[in-house]
């Protein structure tokens, strides 16, 4: 069993101003599992750059809200929204808000920052 406290986890900065919090990852597991989940904070109007992921991604907003671009698509999400993501799909997301807009992300197969193309 692994137990993550999110006081306990420091935040990353990302490239595109995101700062992340890395709950479960392969890595960081004692239990073997196969996908990542890891949380998202963008600030007002900041947007993630476009970008596409070799795994399939599910997002759950937890709070704010936001315009998540997948495939040239555009769905607007706010908090208790989930989104599917297919693998290899171009992706971006932005806040519209004017609050800070916070997302979990589970990723399956886990995250490697190999399996991640920035497409801008």
């Amino acid at each position: 069993m692994s137990v993550q406290k999110g006081s306990e986890i420091k935040s990353v900065q990302g490239e595109e101003g995101i700062m992340v919090r890395q709950y479960f990852h392969p890595h960081n597991t004692l239990n073997g599992i196969s996908y990542s989940l890891a949380q998202f904070t963008l600030g007002p109007g900041k947007r993630s750059k476009i970008h596409a992921v070799s795994s399939s991604e599910i997002y759950y907003i937890l709070e704010g809200k936001g315009d998540l671009r997948i495939d040239g698509k555009t769905h607007h999400v706010e908090k208790d929204d989930s989104v599917y993501v297919p693998p290899k799909s171009k992706q971006s997301i932005e806040n519209s808000g004017l609050t800070d807009l916070k997302f979990l992300c589970i990723v399956e197969p886990a995250w490697r920052p190999e399996n991640e193309i920035i497409l801008e």
